[in-house]
């Protein structure tokens, strides 16, 4: 058995180089198996590979127009929100001038009214004091009629007569007050200047 050996390992040939039968047989398979695998697998291969890269491109591309239309967006907003504030300043000062002008308006009308409440009360105080007056005279004639009348002893029934003597009293009072106001306008002036 020992010579078995010895004679296959002598008809054995270098391990590194194979027989010629071998050779082509490991040629024609590593052959079939590379048509096969340019064949169908790598179009695949390169197919997925496309795919992949156009999906990533397309992904790109995608991420780039939206941060295009966040940037485009975000622009509009700021000048949206610039015309928002000015519209909102502008508003604001218009308000302010409408609320002068309704207070200026409102003074005014105001003072108006007040002046012509004003008016009508002097003209009521005029009216009342020229009834009061009248009604005074009246009376105060018809007492000083009865007085002289008592005082002198006789009648004093002519109209004209006692109207004048009654208005004549009248203006004697008016003038005895006014020579009274000055006399008093005076003594205050005094007091005053002398202080």
């Amino acid at each position: 058995m020992r010579d078995a050996f010895v004679r296959a390992a002598e008809e054995q040939q270098s391990l590194l180089i194979p027989s010629l039968p071998d050779l082509i047989w490991g040629t024609i398979a590593f052959a079939i198996v590379l048509v096969f695998v340019l064949v169908f697998i790598v179009p695949r291969m390169n197919a997925a590979l496309d795919a992949r890269r156009e999906a990533i491109e397309g992904g790109l591309k995608k991420a780039e127009e939206a941060q295009a239309g966040a940037a485009e967006a975000l622009d509009k907003y700021n000048a949206q929100l610039a015309e928002a504030r000015s519209e909102a300043a502008r508003i604001r000062e218009q308000a302010r001038e409408d609320a002068k002008r309704i207070r200026a308006d409102l003074l005014e009308q105001a003072q108006a009214d007040a002046e012509r409440v004003k008016t009508n009360a002097q003209a009521t105080i005029e009216a009342e004091r020229a009834a009061a007056l009248s009604s005074l005279r009246t009376e105060v004639g018809s007492l000083a009629l009865g007085l002289a009348s008592t005082v002198v002893g006789e009648s004093l029934t002519d109209d004209k007569r006692s109207a004048g003597i009654v208005d004549r009293f009248l203006a004697d009072l008016e003038t005895a007050d006014a020579a009274a106001a000055q006399a008093g306008r005076t003594q205050s002036g005094r007091a005053r200047s002398s202080r």
